[in-house]
C-alpha cells in the first residue's frame, strides 16, 4: 500500500540507509572473509552465553550465582579477545556503527505518522472557563516547584490545588469536589498513578483531563506526544488545545493509563523494605520468585487464550511497540479498544537462552485482548498498577473501556510517536527510486 510520494529527505535518507547497509556488508566481505561465518557464531554463542550467566546470577544465591557472573565476565571477555586477536574488534564496532546508521535513516524513511489528522486540521478545544489542577510538589524529585508551576498556572487563570502532604489526600474525591464546583477541566502534575485516578473521575463526569507530565516518567503523556522535558508546553493546552478520544483501562474496578504489572516485578516492589535498597531487595527476592518457590503462581486468561505460570505479565491500556519486552516503550495509538498482552516465562538456563530469539521465542507470549483474567494460588495478588504497588483479590479482572476519556492535549506535540516498520531493503529501493513504500 503507497503512503504518499516521500518528501525530498526522506528519498536521500532511504540513499543514505543503503550506502550504509552497502558498505557494512562489504567491509565485512573485504576484512572477514572466510572468517565471516565464525565471527557471527562466535557473536551468537557470547550472547547466549551472557543471557544464561544472567539467569544464575538472578535466579539463584551463593556459589551458583558466583558461577554465573564469571561465566558472564568470561564470554565478554573472550568475544573480545577473540576480536583482537584476528583484528576484528574494529570491524564490530565500524559495522555497529554503520547499523545504528542504517536503522536511524531507514526508519526515518520509511516511518508513517500515526493515522490521526494533522495539527492544523484539529478543531480546537473551548477555552476552559473554569481549570482545575491537582499539582504533587514531591513528584518527580520536585520537578514542578523548580519550574514554578503553581505561580504560572494561576497566571493563566487556572485553580490550584497542592497537595502539601505528609497526610494522605484523596485526589480522585479532590477532583470530584472541584468539578461539583463547577470545573470545566481537571489537571494533573504528578505520576501516571495519580492521572489515573483523577481521569477516571474526568471519564465519570464527562470533563477533560489535562496532563502536565511533572513525575518521574510520564508515561502517559510520551504517548500523547507531549514534551516531558518542557512543562510550560504543556499548559499551552489551556488556550491552544485540542481534544483526544482515548481509552482508560481497568483493573479489578482500579483505573490505569499505562499497564498493569504481575508476577516477579510486581512482588518485588510490593516488599515493604524496597524503597530503602532497591538492588539487594530485588537480588534476594528474585531467586525464589523466578524458580517458583516464592511469590503468586499466576494464570491468565486472555479471552480465549490461557497463559500458563508467567513469571512476569503485563497488561496494558493498547498495545506497545512490537519490540518492547518492557512495556518502556512507546504505544503508537491510545485509542484502539483492547488491551495490550505481553507474559514471559523463564524457569531454566535453557529458557534464559532462547530468549536470544526476542519476541519469537517461545518463552514469551504477546497478544491483544478485550479482557485478560489473572487468578492466583494466593488470595490477594500483588500488582504494580502504572508504577504503585497494590494487593488485588483474586480473580483479577483487567479491561479496557474504549473511548471512555477525554484528554486536551497542546496542538503541537513534537513528542508523537511514528510507525517503525521492519527496514526492508526493498522498501528503501522504493522509497529512494520511486518515491514510495510499500506495506
Amino acid at each position: 500500500m503507497e503512503v504518499g510520494n516521500a518528501p525530498r529527505a526522506r528519498r536521500w535518507l532511504a540513499w543514505l540507509a543503503m550506502a550504509a547497509w552497502a558498505t557494512a556488508v562489504a567491509l565485512v566481505l573485504a576484512v572477514a572473509g572466510t572468517r565471516t561465518i565464525g565471527l557471527v557464531l562466535a557473536m551468537f554463542a557470547a550472547v547466549v552465553a551472557l543471557l544464561i550467566a544472567a539467569w544464575l546470577a538472578v535466579a539463584h544465591r551463593g556459589l551458583i550465582r558466583i558461577v554465573g557472573v564469571a561465566l558472564g565476565l568470561a564470554a565478554a571477555a573472550g568475544l573480545v579477545v577473540a576480536l583482537v586477536r584476528n583484528d576484528l574488534l574494529w570491524l564490530v564496532l565500524v559495522t555497529g556503527a554503520l547499523a545504528a546508521v542504517v536503522l536511524a535513516a531507514g526508519h526515518a524513511a520509511l516511518a508513517r505518522p500515526r493515522d490521526q489528522p494533522a495539527h492544523e486540521a484539529e478543531p480546537a478545544a473551548p477555552r476552559a472557563s473554569h481549570p482545575f489542577l491537582i499539582m504533587n510538589p514531591r513528584s518527580g524529585d520536585g520537578k514542578a516547584q523548580r519550574f514554578g508551576l503553581r505561580e504560572k498556572a494561576e497566571a493563566l487563570g487556572v485553580e490550584v490545588a497542592v497537595l502539601e502532604g505528609p497526610e494522605h489526600v484523596d485526589v480522585a474525591e479532590l477532583a470530584r469536589k472541584a468539578i461539583d464546583n463547577g470545573a470545566d477541566l481537571v489537571g494533573v502534575a504528578g505520576g501516571d498513578g495519580t492521572q489515573a485516578l483523577v481521569a477516571a473521575v474526568a471519564a465519570e463526569e464527562g470533563v477533560p483531563l489535562f496532563v502536565v507530565p511533572a513525575g518521574t516518567r510520564n508515561h502517559f503523556a510520551l504517548d500523547l506526544g507531549i514534551d516531558r522535558n518542557d512543562l510550560g508546553a504543556s499548559l499551552e493546552a489551556l488556550h491552544d488545545g485540542v481534544d483526544l478520544t482515548v481509552d482508560l483501562g481497568d483493573v479489578g474496578g482500579r483505573p490505569f493509563v499505562n499497564n498493569v504489572s504481575f508476577g516477579a516485578y510486581a512482588a518485588i516492589v510490593e516488599r515493604p523494605d524496597y524503597r530503602a535498597d532497591k538492588l539487594h531487595v530485588t537480588m534476594q527476592a528474585l531467586p525464589d520468585l523466578l524458580t517458583g518457590s516464592d511469590g503468586s503462581h499466576l494464570r491468565a486468561r486472555a479471552d480465549e487464550g490461557e497463559i500458563d505460570e508467567p513469571q512476569a505479565l503485563l497488561v496494558s491500556n493498547n498495545s506497545y511497540g512490537t519490540g518492547d519486552l518492557a512495556g518502556a516503550g512507546r504505544r503508537l495509538r491510545l485509542d484502539g479498544g483492547q488491551l495490550g498482552v505481553l507474559a514471559v516465562r523463564v524457569a531454566s538456563a535453557r529458557d534464559a537462552a532462547l530468549l536470544a530469539r526476542g519476541m519469537h521465542s517461545a518463552n514469551v507470549t504477546r497478544m491483544t485482548a478485550d479482557q485478560v483474567f489473572v487468578d492466583s494460588d494466593d488470595d490477594m495478588i500483588p500488582a504494580g498498577v502504572d508504577g504503585e504497588s497494590v494487593l488485588l483479590p483474586r480473580p483479577v479482572r483487567c479491561r479496557v473501556r474504549p473511548g471512555a476519556l477525554r484528554v486536551r492535549v497542546p496542538r503541537h506535540r513534537p513528542g508523537l510517536a511514528e510507525e517503525r516498520p521492519p527496514v526492508r531493503l526493498g522498501d528503501l529501493v522504493r522509497v529512494a527510486v520511486h518515491g514510495v513504500a510499500a506495506d
